[in-house]
């Protein structure tokens, strides 16, 4: 018998919303595996490699962007991290979610969860099972959370085949489709929302 039917139990039901000075004393072992969404914990799934080492390396690409930014505008700076929480809002219910990858406004190391003013791009990759939650439910809530780039990777036979960029119209405070790259032999140079240039030649191979 599968362990979830020792486990669904009514006293193993969360007992209450997860507020943000709850979230900031919960384990951070615990807080790495769920994301928190209007006050519920919500179990992320552990991403394949291909997912990983995709993030990993849009966001050494997006880092040596961000450099030569700060580098050429010295009242900027901006940094590069994966994996990690960010705070969309705490009223009425908490929602922290993990982008795969972010640039955002410098912080400082204490900042936990990042606050979602300082957040310029994020990215998710596309895992099979997670297409609604990407395309869906974190572009809306990202849009709302005033997010104004938002990256979709797509991955396929073991290499990043497109990335779709999405550009916040607030408006309609919604994302619309600003771009789609595809794979090339060379590379892409775009401008949103600093000057990155992307080598699908390290986007391909993401697992060996």
């Amino acid at each position: 018998m599968s362990a979830i039917f020792d486990w669904a139990r009514v006293e193993n039901l969360q007992p209450e919303p997860i507020t943000l000075e709850i979230w900031k004393k919960l384990p951070e072992d615990f807080c790495r595996l769920v994301e928190v969404v209007n006050g519920e914990a919500i179990r992320a799934e552990s991403p394949t490699r291909e997912h990983q080492n995709a993030a990993r390396r849009l966001a050494s690409m997006l880092e040596s962007a961000a450099d030569s930014h700060v580098s050429q505008h010295k009242d900027a700076c901006l940094d590069v991290c994966t994996d990690f929480d960010v705070l969309l809002w705490d009223v009425p219910r908490t929602t922290i979610r993990r982008p795969d990858a972010a640039l955002f406004e410098c912080a400082p190391s204490d900042e936990r969860p990042l606050r979602v003013h300082r957040v310029k791009l994020v990215i998710e990759v596309v895992s099979p099972g997670s297409e609604k939650v990407d395309l869906s439910d974190k572009k809306a809530e990202y849009a709302a959370a005033g997010i104004p780039w938002y990256w979709l990777v797509w991955v396929s036979d073991n290499a990043v085949a497109s990335i779709e960029i999405h550009v916040l119209d607030h408006a309609l405070g919604a994302y619309r489709r600003y771009q789609v790259l595809e794979q090339d032999d060379a590379g892409t140079t775009i401008d949103v929302p600093v000057r990155i240039r992307i080598e699908w030649d390290r986007l391909r191979g993401l697992s060996r």
